[in-house]
């Protein structure tokens, strides 16, 4: 409220967040009810004179670490370790196209039930439809070329707040872990090297230097950055 009295606004924007990477618990719960009694006090404190909004963000599009024991299909599912969650199938029945899908079904009507008033996002949808565009520009000029290699699967190597982006493998689809070797800010791309590329590559052993943009989510997961909506 006192940075609001320094700089008015007519709307605030509460955000609560989760990973689909296993079904809906109390914990989950527990992410939205805090934001959601936050928000509470909030419209108490201003009267309800400002409009106020709550988004549920789901992180579906991290990638699968290690296959939950609650699901059906495992051994399905542990072909796919490493992929964005909405590129896993859906174990329980293909009722949904993705695993991520699935889960984010499930936190829905768990929320519904509930009678939580929220919005619901899904990282998917906001890389694919370019939602995310007009920050791109600002996350190239943010990355930093990283010290070092670091392991390239998924959960390995150091936290992935390190990152500002995480590459998808042309090879393999698997988010990586790996530092941008070269930033074109004009341009909006950034440049790694995929270790996926060395088997049968001609740069055998060293990996292959890989370009994308930073604009969408075909060959991009932006890492924290996406939190700037």
């Amino acid at each position: 409220m006192a940075r609001l009295k320094k700089k008015p606004k007519d709307e605030v924007l509460f955000e609560t967040g989760y990973g689909p990477s296993g079904l809906p618990h109390i914990g989950t719960f527990g992410e939205v009810a805090r934001t959601t009694m936050v928000r509470h006090a909030f419209r108490v404190l201003t009267e309800d004179k400002i409009k106020t909004r709550l988004l549920a963000f789901s992180d579906d599009m991290d990638g699968l670490r290690k296959v939950p024991d609650n699901v059906p299909n495992r051994d399905m599912m542990t072909a796919h370790l490493g992929k964005p969650l909405t590129r896993v199938p859906d174990p329980f029945s293909n009722e949904y196209p993705s695993f991520g899908a699935a889960n984010n079904a499930r936190l829905r009507a768990f929320l519904d039930h509930f009678g939580f008033d929220y919005e619901f996002v899904s990282s998917t949808d906001y890389y694919m439809s370019g939602r995310l565009r007009r920050d791109a520009p600002q996350d190239a000029r943010g990355l930093r070329s990283g010290d070092g290699d670091y392991p390239a699967d998924a959960g390995a190597g150091p936290p992935r707040d390190l990152f500002a982006v995480l590459p998808i493998s042309k090879t393999t689809g698997i988010v990586l872990q790996v530092p941008m070797i070269r930033r074109d800010v004009a341009a909006g791309t950034v440049t790694y090297v995929d270790p996926r590329f060395r088997r049968g590559s001609r740069n055998a052993g060293h990996g292959r230097q890989c370009e994308v943009s930073v604009e969408g989510g075909l060959g991009l997961a932006l890492g924290r950055a996406r939190r700037r909506l």
